[in-house]
């Protein structure tokens, strides 16, 4: 699943392409994805003529603010990811077989994992923004804006763990859930606390395991028993690998790809996630541990990162 680096990369190659555009058009060949409102006809109707004001991302959530009071939230999912191009129909076909490619056949856009396009915004400027997801388990959501700013699920969200006022006291109370409306959430394995978005936004599994081995503690190790110490390493930890990721582009082991197609490069700074079995690159003792916690899997260095 894109994590905070991933989304936060889509937003920032967004914004050089598409702010201030208008949508003209939408097509889809899984109206599933639309999830808001459930209607495609409707969104189809709501979307068109509205402008692209403002892109932002909100934990692993990316916001498009639209003229006339509307927002449309995008979450990735598992195996979703944002293009920006441009693609033509491939053959005469019937509408439920359509397959789009696309018209520069030398871009990363003819990589294998951008052709899966369900959803596809067609821009005043020609220009086109598509969802391309294998699993289709993507959302895609038209909101009034300040119904959004409001509900439950967005109002609850944890602190950004790479904003300037995201502070170590901010950090540890978070984690440690002093004046948390969802306490019972937050005990237990470091490594699950550190992905629960109602904690910190936009951590996930890849993130989570890289900053606990930049931090030296076991992921199953409980979040009560950390000393103060151990909570600082985490804290720099965190925002190092953070920040990282989204300097190279995020992580491209599996599906993601940035708006114009092309891998991240984090893939080579990962020092335990998805290394099973291979020696870890501090200590050179011991080889990569994989374990499940939380029903995901957890990668550490036994020597490293102690119980």
């Amino acid at each position: 699943m894109p994590e905070l680096p991933e989304v936060q990369t889509t937003v920032n190659g967004l914004k050089t392409k598409v702010l201030n555009r208008t949508f003209v058009d939408v097509w889809s060949d899984w109206k599933k994805l639309i999830k808001k409102p459930d209607n495609f006809q409707q969104f189809e109707k709501e979307i068109k003529n509205k402008q692209i004001i403002k892109i932002y991302r909100r934990a692993k959530n990316i916001i498009i603010n639209l003229s006339d009071n509307y927002s449309l939230l995008i979450h990735q999912k598992m195996t979703g990811h944002l293009l920006v191009g441009n693609w033509q129909l491939e053959g005469n076909q019937p509408a439920q077989t359509e397959k789009w490619i696309p018209v520069d056949k030398k871009s990363a856009l003819n990589d294998s994992y951008n052709k899966f396009l369900h959803v596809i915004f067609f821009l005043d400027d020609g220009q086109m923004l598509a969802l391309s997801d294998v699993r289709k388990f993507a959302k895609i959501e038209l909101w009034r804006t300040d119904e959004l700013l409001n509900s439950k699920g967005f109002k609850n969200l944890g602190p950004e763990p790479l904003e300037k006022s995201f502070s170590f006291e901010k950090f540890k109370q978070a984690l440690l859930w002093k004046n948390s409306p969802l306490p019972k959430l937050r005990r237990g394995a470091i490594k699950q606390i550190l992905m629960i978005p109602e904690v910190i936004a936009g951590i996930g599994n890849i993130y989570a395991s890289e900053a606990l081995w930049h931090a030296k503690i076991h992921p199953a190790k409980n979040t009560q028993n950390l000393k103060n110490n151990e909570l600082k390493a985490l804290y720099k930890s965190i925002q190092k690998v953070l920040t990282l990721g989204i300097e190279l582009g995020g992580d491209s082991f599996s599906d993601y790809r940035n708006i114009n197609g092309e891998k991240g490069k984090f893939n080579n700074q990962r020092k335990v996630y998805k290394r099973e079995n291979q020696i870890c690159l501090r200590c050179k003792k011991e080889t990569i541990c994989r374990i499940v916690i939380a029903t995901r899997g957890t990668f550490y260095c036994p020597s490293c990162q102690k119980l």
